[in-house]
């Protein structure tokens, strides 16, 4: 992950429930890789719209999903990959990549799946 650009979606209930924003981050940074904030982090983090379940029901009325609306503020990073520590997230991060036909140019990985792929950490 040497010099790669990450940027990371804080996940609902591990930051904003559980106050948690720094250790992900620290991880991608002894991973020795470029951390690239998006507009929206931390505190401030955009929900990937799988929270409540909404990813197993059909879209409300609206301009704009809302995982199309993070994946468009994690596409403004120009990102190499896309970390998140969530399952329900990478699904709807993916989901997003694939919206806007980035899937085969950008990675949606999880902090557990780098640190396992990781060869010095």
């Amino acid at each position: 992950y040497k010099g790669k650009r990450i940027t990371f979606h804080d996940p609902c209930y591990l930051g904003r429930a559980n106050n948690i924003y720094e250790a992900p981050r620290n991880i991608i940074k002894k991973l020795d890789a470029q951390l690239v904030e998006m507009k929206n982090c931390r505190k401030k983090g955009l929900c990937c719209g799988a929270g409540g379940a909404q990813m197993f029901k059909e879209p409300e009325q609206g301009d704009k999903d809302v995982n199309i609306e993070r994946t468009e503020q994690a596409l403004e990073t120009q990102p190499e990959i896309i970390a998140a520590a969530c399952p329900f997230c990478n699904t709807m991060m993916t989901d997003g990549l694939k919206n806007k036909e980035k899937e085969a140019s950008i990675k949606v990985m999880d902090i557990a799946e780098m640190i396992a792929n990781a060869e010095d950490l």
